[in-house]
Formats: C-alpha cells, structure tokens, sequence
C-alpha cells in the first residue's frame, strides 16, 4: 500500500485509517493478563481501566462496560486480572483502543473479590449488624481460647491474661489455624465450648499471615457458626490490616492476640486503684456528710429555743395568769351586776307581794274550799271563815253580811 503513493499522488487519510482499522480489527478477541494500575468509573455506561503488563512496562486503556466491570466483583488498584480484550481504532482520530469483553481477577485479587462477595452476602442478611453484638463479661468465669499449639499468639494470650488478672481460668482447644482442615477443626471446637455452661467468653486467636494463610477465617460454614454461638467471641485473626470475615460477626475484633487478652480481662493492678480511689472517695464523702450534719445540728443547738427549752412556756404562763386575772374579773364584775339586778327584782317583788300587804294591817279572807273571798256575797251567816294576818291566821265565823255603805 506504502507503494502505491506518492508525493504527487498522495492517499487520502481515510483510507490509511480504515486501512489500519480493518487490519486491526481481524485480530480479534484476545485474553490478556495484566495489572490494573488505574480505575476511572464515569456516570454512563462506559468506564476506563489502565491495565499494565506484570512483567514489562507496558500498559493501554481499556474501555470497560458497566456490566462487565460489575460482573468482575469489587476490584482495586493493584489487582492481577485477565481480561478479554478486542483491539480496536477509532476513524475519526485513528486512535487505538482496546474494548473489554470480561474481566476476572486472579491469585490475590480473585480470592479478595469472592470474599468481597461473600461480606455483601452476609451483610445483607444482617450479620455484621452492631445491634446483634453481646457485650463481653465484665470478669468471665472461664475463658475458651482457639489456637494452634506451641504458637506465639498461644503465649501472648496466656502470658497477657495471666499479667493482667491472675486468677483468670483459660480452657484452651489446640487446632491447625492454616489449610484445609483449619475451619472444620476451629468450627469443632467452637461448637464444644459454646456448649459448656461454664465458658463466658470464647477467643480465636492466630498470629496473622497472608490471604491464602487467613482464608480459612472466611469459610462461610465457619463464620455462620460464630454468628450462631450463644457465647460471645473475639477474633484475634492477624494483625490490624488483616481482616477475615470471622472479624466481621465476632462480637469483638481484636487487631492482635496481644490486644484480646487487653480487652478480655481486667487489670488486677487498676482495677485495686480504682478500688483504692473508690473507697477514698465514699470515705471523704462520708466525712463531708457527717461534718455537715454536725454542722447542721450545732446551728439547731444553738437557737434559743433549743437552748431553753421552758423559756417559751414562760411567757405562755404569764400570758396564762393574764388571762386568769382577766376573767375572775370579768367573772365578778357579772357576778355583782347580777346581785344587783337580783336585789332590784327582789325589792320589786317584795313591794307586789301579798306579804307586804298584810304588813301594812290588811287581811286576806279564805273560805274552806280555800278560795280567797272578795266579795261579802261569798260568805253566808255561820260559815267558817279564815282570816290571814301578817302574822299568822285567825278562825272566824260570819255573823252577818252588808253590802258597801251599810252598818
């Protein structure tokens, strides 16, 4: 084609273009693998990747639809992946593309993207939810500790419980904590330590490693155990990068096996200071107590009323003769006007009373059905009459009667 041109006969750039185009074109899909060095997600439907070659400098861009990108699971700068490619140039600026058909990741990145995938699933069912985590126990009775034998984060739990709280009683189960058998012999384990009623508080402990070392601390079968225990459990999986899934639903991560024999025992040494300091604390406020009642009561002491108790009666008895002298006054005073009034009607009476009047030579005249005799008409000659002087009483018969003027 380079032959068939020249500066007198030029080729149009199109034709070079879709030359190159169609040449490009013919090869087809390819898989490749690579590095993704660059992720840029956009708001449409295509996205662009930066995909690098493991072992040269060598890199392209690649246009990602959404669906395939999604497909590919939670990918981060860094991942080993192969991916389908299809190169492709572009006619209105002969740039050249490479469009994505399928992303997988692979090693590392592909186990990261199933756990990945795993977390969204459990999470969706609620499992990492804070609301279902128990609080640990202030001072658990026994502790189950899960671990392999001989092994450092074995001595760090065991040395830390026994410096922090000495009299701390441990039940420690010996499993492989890396390979195949890892979860099955964990999950044993716990499934026997969850039913002894005298273990509070259950611990995983493993000194970290790599993500193949910790993928048995991601096995769904094991992680739903955890999550079903009816006894609370710390991870103490790795180290404070590592997070395996069993992290996740424990009731407590601890970063390091160090850091879980911190959180799961007191330390006898504060916790006698904050007993010491208690104690100083309610004894001075004991102290300040008393001291303010003391002071409480000298001022109660101190009133008069307290300091003379009969004082006050003495000014009610005086206020008591008062009124005695007041009313045996008030008494006498009626009392003579009373006397008074009774000598008055006394000498009234005296005047009116028929005894008077016989004083003054008057007589009364009773006949012997003892009725008074006023008249001359009630007596008839020979009858017995009774005469009542002042003195005494006179038995007179009539002689004769006269009416008023006759002798």
């Amino acid at each position: 084609m380079a032959q068939d041109s020249s500066p007198d006969r030029p080729r149009p750039l199109r034709e070079i273009v879709a030359d190159v185009k169609g040449w490009v074109e013919r090869l087809g899909s390819v898989w490749v693998s690579g590095q993704v060095i660059a992720i840029n997600r956009k708001t449409g439907a295509i996205h662009f990747l930066t995909l690098r070659d493991s072992s040269a400098e060598v890199s392209v861009s690649l246009t990602c639809p959404t669906a395939v990108l999604d497909a590919a699971g939670p990918l981060r700068e860094g991942m080993a992946v192969v991916a389908l490619i299809k190169p492709a140039v572009w006619l209105g600026s002969g740039r050249l593309s490479f469009d994505c058909r399928d992303l997988r990741p692979v090693g590392q990145g592909r186990l990261l993207a199933q756990l990945e995938q795993l977390k969204r699933r459990l999470q969706a069912e609620g499992l990492f939810d804070p609301a279902r985590k128990r609080p640990l126990p202030f001072l658990p009775r026994r502790i189950g500790l899960i671990t392999a034998q001989g092994s450092a984060a074995e001595r760090d739990v065991l040395v830390n419980v026994a410096r922090r709280w000495p009299a701390a009683r441990l039940e420690v189960r010996h499993a492989l904590m890396q390979g195949p058998s890892c979860a099955q012999q964990v999950g044993h384990w716990l499934r026997q330590l969850d039913s002894d009623p005298s273990v509070d508080l259950i611990v995983i402990a493993r000194g970290g490693g790599s993500v193949e070392d910790l993928l048995p601390f991601s096995d769904e079968t094991l992680v739903r155990l955890v999550a079903a225990a009816g006894t609370p459990v710390v991870s103490a999986i790795g180290h404070e990068s590592d997070t395996p899934v069993l992290d996740l639903v424990a009731d407590l991560r601890a970063s390091t096996p160090t850091d879980a024999a911190k959180r799961i025992v007191p330390e006898a040494t504060a916790e006698l200071a904050g007993l010491t300091g208690a104690r100083r604390r309610l004894r001075l406020a004991l102290t300040s107590r008393i001291e303010a009642a003391a002071a409480e009561l000298a001022g109660l002491r101190s009133r008069p009323v307290l300091r003379h108790p009969l004082g006050g009666y003495a000014s009610l008895a005086i206020q008591l003769d008062q009124n005695r002298a007041r009313l045996r006054q008030a008494i006498a005073h009626h009392t003579d006007q009373a006397s008074l009034d009774v000598k008055h009607l006394l000498t009234q009476v005296r005047a009116l009373s028929p005894q008077a009047t016989l004083g003054r030579g008057y007589a009364i005249l009773v006949g012997a059905d003892g009725r008074a005799i006023a008249r001359t008409g009630q007596v008839r000659p020979g009858q017995a009459v009774t005469a009542h002087l002042s003195d005494g009483t006179l038995d007179l018969v009539a002689a004769t009667r006269s009416s008023e003027g006759e002798p």
